[in-house]
């Protein structure tokens, strides 16, 4: 096998372990709580990336990426966690990580608005197909019911606004690292620095007290290796192997999330979700096809962070 060729399976597993991730921290968060939950979690990761990646100079990288990357980076990872931890339940913890995953279609707006990427007419149906499966996630039974949407959201307006919040800051993020990051890569710092801004709610809360039982270390060791691993794992897809088909194929995470999660949660999701579920990729694959003939954008800047 040559090298290209396992590069680009290295980056396909990446997009196994980021699927897994949603139904993990979740897990996480029913032994350890929302906040301490992740905090071990993003500990225990920036432990595995400082193992493989490995540390850099930050003298050696531009100020502007350093403090914006920082900021959107932590923001994001803490909008992701506790979206998931603070969910009434594992459907609803599910539902939650596919408001997150329209993320890719924000990313590819977001570059066409700001970085001047190239499109065609396929961005229009993209976006609004992305948007619609979302509406019919939230719909649940009723499928694209504005009432039922409204009625879902308010049951937990927390969770599933940190999680849109969580969409847009990432699409920001990728967009604007692109552009200044200059190569560098500095996930290693920004974990440490989300496992610290935690570990700082987390005693800001009172600290209660967690309980560390043989499945919640399985748990949490399966979480930070997904996250730790899983960007690592994607750094070398992105340098050595083909980016096309590892940008093509991470646009199915949704629904390969939503499957691992099922299994992992034992939660039961019915047909509208699924419908929802296949909208969303569908959508966010038309927006990568509307730029795909021009020039590929950065996806989910993961490559350049």
């Amino acid at each position: 096998m040559k090298q290209s060729d396992k590069a680009t399976l290295i980056g396909l597993i990446a997009i196994i372990l980021w699927s897994t991730i949603v139904g993990l921290i979740r897990s996480v968060s029913d032994y350890l709580g929302a906040t301490g939950g992740a905090a071990m979690i993003y500990t225990l990761a920036s432990v595995f990336l400082l193992l493989s990646v490995g540390w850099v100079r930050l003298r050696e990288f531009p100020s502007r990426y350093l403090l914006w990357g920082s900021i959107l980076f932590v923001c994001y990872e803490l909008c992701l966690a506790l979206s998931i931890g603070y969910a009434h339940n594992s459907q609803q913890a599910i539902e939650v990580g596919m408001v997150n995953y329209l993320w890719p279609t924000f990313t590819i707006v977001a570059a066409i608005l700001f970085n001047g990427q190239k499109t065609n007419w396929l961005i229009a149906p993209g976006l609004l197909l992305s948007m619609m499966g979302i509406g019919w996630i939230l719909g649940g039974e009723q499928g694209l019911s504005l009432h039922s949407i409204w009625l879902n959201v308010q049951d937990n307006p927390l969770s599933y606004g940190l999680a849109g919040a969580g969409a847009l800051i990432w699409a920001s993020y990728s967009t604007l690292t692109a552009r200044i990051a200059q190569g560098k890569n500095g996930i290693t710092l920004f974990f440490m620095l989300t496992a610290g801004v935690l570990w700082i709610k987390y005693l800001g809360e009172g600290a209660q007290e967690m309980v560390f039982t043989i499945p919640a270390l399985v748990y949490l060791l399966l979480a930070a290796i997904a996250m730790g691993f899983g960007y690592a794992a994607w750094n070398v897809g992105i340098l050595h192997g083909n980016v096309t088909i590892l940008a093509g194929a991470s646009y199915f995470i949704p629904v390969l999330s939503a499957a691992l999660s099922t299994l992992l949660l034992q939660a039961p999701l019915t047909l509208t979700f699924w419908q929802g579920s296949a909208m969303v990729c569908c959508g966010a694959l038309l927006c990568w096809l509307a730029t795909r003939a021009r020039k590929p954008i950065p996806i989910k800047s993961r490559q350049a962070s």
